[in-house]
């Protein structure tokens, strides 16, 4: 999930919309058959399993379909939902995937790539837009890689300093040191590997062999303005590259342990829940000793989060919320710099097979592990829906191999233009979920909308896409993402209520359920548990 709020979003999200509706797609879902939780016997045999125990094949709750809460922003990063854990990140201005420019003080032209990267940088261009625009890699708290909008990187080129950008991957040649001004930060140097600083030159080349001291005056040829454009990533990526591996894990580890407890459980149990969704990210597989910059300790929150649930009867929903190489641009994915790969190699989606293998391998005796999503929000039509599919159907192989009784999730795609893409797909599989989430505040044509043409719109346009998905005989359908906030300004709580009611309504037809994103978050009506405590939800009666 991106950001979820009523503060700036740090990325532009997407909801499926359906403005016109054939009357088929109004018809009640009521009708739709509920299909029954998965069985031995599939429509693909699963392989033997020494690993498979009684306790995997007889989980009693619960019953479809489910009431969840996501638990999103404890073992995925997001920072829009909990702000503070970035606070002591020096430069947390400057996180990998932040896009900067910079205009030569003296010049006033900006630094490019020329044709977006390949070959020269120069200082040519008075107005700035994708080739003056680069992508920070951080590598420590004061020097970076830059990445161009090609994806080259920027580096020394030859021994006279010239600077080009040209490197596939960043060597030191390709790292420089960003100075600060130190009463104007956004006044910067940059000073290359060969020890000189960056200049740009009357010619319109851009050269590192400045090695005068500066009064940061307009007339110093390697004084640039600094500009951030774009919104700032702060994913799991961000906040372990930025503090270090040494300061990031005691933070993590006391986040994991503090955020979600077991008493959020009971609540969740009390208060009506049957079932909770928890976002992980692909590294949890490596854990105690994840891949760079990552950092240890996330399974065994995730092992507590199933003896809690076991406890208080709920189902667990593992959801691979980030998987390697990001299946999308955004922070929720871990991507360093809004850059999307996952997919693009057979190895790629080898990977994460081996991920939901062994998530499924752990839990499969668990009775509280009710399913596993096979991925989140993949978005088209960079994640193909021939990678897609060949992933989901190893993936499924993969908790089928442990789990005759778990059900499987397939995330529809973002962007496809066709919610109905997977239908066929996924009812070729015994147990198969699509997910699909709605959200009006990430789309501007709700920034008008009155009170009640939200409600409308919910109970006509998404309760008529939903119906396009559940079809008889076909996969169960899932509301994996769903939250009452809007765009409608100073609402009261009875407007609240009565939107938050209406969603309810309408996703609770879903025949697999619904999932509030989130369970806890700073920002009071995505927090589900805040929402219940002030009486904006009720889950009884």
């Amino acid at each position: 999930m991106g950001f979820r709020g009523g503060l700036r979003p740090p990325v532009t999200r997407l909801c499926f919309v359906l403005l016109c509706l054939c009357a088929s797609c109004l018809c009640s879902l009521s009708d739709a058959k509920r299909t029954p939780r998965p069985t031995p016997t599939t429509k693909k045999p699963p392989p033997a399993s020494s690993q498979q125990s009684p306790a995997a094949a007889a989980a009693s709750y619960p019953a479809l379909p489910v009431r969840a809460v996501c638990l999103g922003g404890w073992l995925v990063t997001e920072g829009w939902i909990l702000p503070s854990l970035f606070d002591g990140i020096p430069n947390k201005d400057l996180l990998d995937g932040t896009q900067v420019q910079f205009k030569s003080t003296l010049r006033k032209t900006y630094l490019t790539a020329d044709q977006g990267g390949g070959g020269a940088v120069v200082a040519n261009r008075t107005q700035a837009s994708d080739w003056e625009t680069f992508k920070l890699w951080r590598t420590n708290d004061t020097t970076f890689n830059f990445r161009t909008a090609g994806n080259q990187f920027v580096g020394i080129g030859a021994s006279d300093g010239i600077i080009v950008a040209t490197a596939t991957t960043p060597t030191l040649q390709e790292t420089f040191q960003i100075v600060r001004c130190p009463f104007d930060k956004n006044r910067v140097r940059i000073k290359a590997a060969n020890g000189y600083f960056v200049q740009a030159v009357a010619t319109g080349e851009v050269i590192a062999d400045y090695g005068e001291p500066t009064r940061w005056s307009d007339f110093d040829a390697s004084v640039f303005l600094m500009t951030k454009v774009g919104e700032q990533l702060q994913g799991e990526y961000q906040l372990c590259n930025g503090y270090g591996t040494d300061k990031a894990t005691p933070l993590l580890r006391d986040h994991w342990s503090t955020y979600i407890v077991e008493d959020d459980f009971k609540f969740f149990a009390s208060s009506g829940l049957t079932a909770v969704r928890i976002p992980v990210g692909w590294w949890i597989a490596s854990d105690p000793n994840p891949p760079a910059p990552y950092v240890g300790g996330s399974l065994q929150a995730l092992d507590n989060a199933f003896k809690w649930a076991e406890k208080y009867k709920l189902g667990v929903i593992i959801d691979l919320h980030a998987a390697p190489g990001s299946q999308n641009p955004w922070e929720h994915s871990s991507s360093r710099d809004g850059t999307q790969e996952w997919g693009t190699t057979d190895a790629n989606i080898a990977q994460t097979v081996q991920v939901i293998d062994f998530l499924a391998s752990r839990y499969a005796t668990s009775p509280s592990l009710f399913a596993v999503e096979l991925m989140n929000e993949p978005l088209a039509p960079r994640a193909t829906l021939g990678s897609l599919t060949k992933y989901y159907r190893d993936g499924y192989d993969a908790v089928r191999k442990h789990s005759s009784t778990a059900y499987v999730v397939m995330s529809n795609r973002l962007s496809s233009g066709n919610s109905t893409e997977l239908l066929q797909f996924a009812g070729g599989f015994q147990g198969a979920v699509i997910d699909v989430h709605y959200y009006t505040v990430f789309n501007g044509m709700f920034n008008n909308f009155t009170v009640q043409q939200n409600i409308d719109f919910i109970r006509t346009n998404f309760s008529g896409e939903l119906t396009s998905v559940t079809t008889q005989n076909g996969p169960l359908t899932f509301v994996g993402e769903w939250v009452a906030e809007w765009k409608v300004p100073n609402a009261t709580k009875e407007e609240y209520q009565k939107y938050a009611a209406a969603q309810m309504n309408v996703y609770g037809q879903a025949t697999f359920g619904w999932s509030y994103w989130t369970a806890k978050n700073a920002n009071n009506h995505w927090d589900l548990e805040w929402m219940i405590k002030n009486g904006y939800i009720s889950l009884k009666g």
